[in-house]
């Protein structure tokens, strides 16, 4: 078994998940881009400047918040709350898109680019690239882009160029497809600055490495709330690089349980979900290995979320392996489960979650009151709601008393 402290290996490798499967034209570029990436990433000059604009920009660290009324409401478990929602744009996302605009402006890049689903990834490099200089193309299914309108108006404030995408189904994975396209035609001038823990080698271990301060923060900041480490970690997964985030730092904890928490969208039917973990088998796509959710020939099918940033066909490799070992259980939440969370955490804690972030509520919700009270839960509320306000009420406003 591999350390877990020590993955990936030298070619990008967790197990038998990972590597990189690139076409003849990105093979020298996503060398350089590991070689680079490991001889700037530990350097002094880098941390700080990376620690600095955590800091003062994105207002790190976030606070951990004790969800008291929802703890004696469920009659469980004690349930904490990573707040990375109240993140600088509103999610994780600007954890990674800092570090990786940093490193494009070291390596002398002119331009990022990036896919987004649920336009968290997409605000988060806009931002980054707006502060450090640098344009920035950001690909976007036409299904989100009508669904998540609130942040394709704030890319657009921020200068960067949505660009629309009409293939397939118009959302994540086709938004990937086209990104890697654009990509191949400008390997040199511009750096892809991929939003999940996906991707060919460096990019499953680099998004992760900028991702783990969450877990780091969340260790030392639960331990001098508690007393103790929490007993159970929960995180959504769809690329997985909010849960590898918080996960990393616990991985040697072996009286830690983590949960990642896959949507199960409308039914485990094809189609009507994006449970990769729980439904997938190994396979590649966009460049690596991971669990994936794809027909006899080997190609990703179409997947669903109401979350559109966790629709989604494969997931993380570093998950892949975890799962295999089963260091971490995957489980799942559908939509109906998330909108119920997405509600009942915002009438009695007062905080709208991000769609994605709500199936991990779905799922403490369920778990909490299984487990005796001394027991904890922390989750990573890994973005908060205002793009999924319009739609939700929209959608369900009815059945929640919300006249539209």
């Amino acid at each position: 078994m591999m350390n877990l402290g020590q993955m990936p290996d030298a070619q990008g490798n967790f197990g038998e998940y990972g590597g990189a499967f690139l076409p003849p034209q990105l093979v020298d570029v996503m060398k350089d881009v590991a070689v680079q990436y490991e001889k700037i990433k530990n350097t002094t000059a880098f941390q700080e400047e990376l620690y600095d604009l955590y800091t003062h920009y994105v207002g790190r660290p976030s606070p951990i918040f004790h969800a008291r009324h929802l703890s004696e409401k469920l009659g469980g478990a004690q349930i904490y709350l990573k707040r990375e929602d109240l993140n600088h744009t509103g999610a994780h996302k600007i954890n990674h898109c800092l570090g990786e605009v940093l490193l494009a402006k070291r390596l002398g890049k002119k331009k990022v680019i990036a896919e987004t689903g649920a336009g968290q990834h997409g605000v988060a490099l806009a931002t980054a690239a707006a502060l450090l200089g640098l344009e920035c193309d950001i690909y976007m299914g036409e299904v989100d882009i009508e669904k998540e309108h609130p942040n394709v108006v704030r890319m657009k404030i921020l200068g960067a160029r949505v660009v629309p995408v009409s293939i397939g189904t118009k959302t994540l994975k086709d938004a990937v497809d086209a990104c890697f396209m654009a990509y191949l035609q400008d390997p040199v001038s511009q750096l892809y600055c991929i939003g999940s823990v996906v991707g060919p080698h460096p990019f499953p271990s680099m998004v992760r490495d900028f991702q783990s301060v969450v877990g780091r923060e969340a260790k030392e900041q639960f331990n001098a709330m508690t007393g103790k480490l929490p007993d159970n970690l929960i995180a959504c997964v769809g690329g997985g690089s909010n849960a590898i985030g918080l996960f990393t730092a616990f991985l040697e904890d072996e009286t830690v349980a983590m949960y990642g928490v896959e949507p199960s969208g409308l039914s485990f039917k094809p189609g009507e979900h994006a449970a990769t973990m729980t439904m997938g088998t190994p396979g590649i796509i966009h460049g690596f290995r991971c669990y994936l959710i794809q027909d006899e020939k080997g190609e990703p099918l179409p997947v669903y979320s109401v979350a559109s940033g966790l629709d989604y066909p494969g997931v993380g490799p570093q998950h892949s392996y975890l799962k295999d070992i089963r260091r971490v259980e995957y489980v799942t939440a559908g939509d109906r489960e998330a909108i119920d969370a997405f509600f009942e955490i915002s009438r009695v804690e007062g905080i709208i979650p991000a769609l994605e972030s709500a199936h991990a509520v779905a799922y403490a919700i369920k778990l909490a009151p299984k487990l005796p009270k001394d027991q904890t839960i922390l989750i990573n509320l890994s973005g908060r709601g205002d793009k999924d306000i319009d739609f939700v009420v929209k959608k369900y406003g009815r059945d929640y008393g919300i006249s539209v």
